[in-house]
């Protein structure tokens, strides 16, 4: 795929991204992409950022932070497609917010995931999101988000927690003298204080599938 291959529209998104993450040092949120090419909905950004994404000029990394947009080089000549075939299958467990623990992997339902979100890395699971506790990060109901198992996790991380063995929610994490926050990315949304004993957590965001 080459840049003459995009549309207009999505020529002009990937440049600015490129201009913004040079000149900020930084990768620009949806909004700041909306903004700066002069598009009133976030929405419709958030379609082209999609398709820059499977077309392989553009990729999204998860973990730590805000939502990242960064850049490739869009010069694979044409292997980007090569690259999206390398699929991974890993168990798929259902809602992350469905009011009782994740299925014994046993029960789980096999995905795929392409490179651009597996990028090799072991332990992975995935979970669909229910509700919009995390719409800042540009997670949102419905969205498939993959989480990598871990033997450590830090402040700041997006991970599914499991609180009292029974619900399971996503949130970003922080530990104090108090105990155990997970915080909500909603403004409409308050952070929850937790003893540490009722909390386990069980992954680490790493990757976000949209789900339409």
């Amino acid at each position: 795929m080459k840049i003459a291959d995009l549309t207009r529209r999505q020529q002009i998104v990937l440049q600015f991204v490129q201009q913004f993450a040079k000149t900020e040092q930084r990768s620009p949120t949806l909004k700041e992409i909306a903004a700066g090419v002069g598009c009133t909905a976030v929405s419709t950004i958030h379609k082209h950022v999609n398709h820059l994404i499977e077309k392989g000029f553009l990729e999204r990394q998860y973990g730590r932070g805000n939502n990242i947009v960064c850049c490739t080089d869009g010069s694979d000549g044409g292997n980007s497609g090569a690259l999206e075939s390398k699929i991974k299958t890993v168990p798929f467990f259902g809602y992350v917010a469905a009011g009782a623990p994740m299925l014994p992997e046993s029960h789980a339902t096999p995905i795929g995931l392409p490179h651009s979100i597996h990028r090799n890395k072991e332990n992975l699971f995935v979970l669909k999101v229910k509700g919009d506790s995390m719409v800042g990060d540009s997670i949102l109901d419905g969205d498939l988000v993959v989480l990598q198992r871990k033997g450590e996790y830090r402040n700041g991380d997006r991970v599914v927690a499991l609180i009292d063995r029974e619900e399971a929610t996503l949130k970003e994490l922080r530990r104090d003298k108090e105990g155990i926050w997970l915080i909500p990315h909603n403004p409409e949304l308050t952070p929850r204080l937790y003893d540490p004993e009722r909390i386990e957590v069980q992954g680490l965001l790493v990757g976000v599938m949209r789900s339409c």
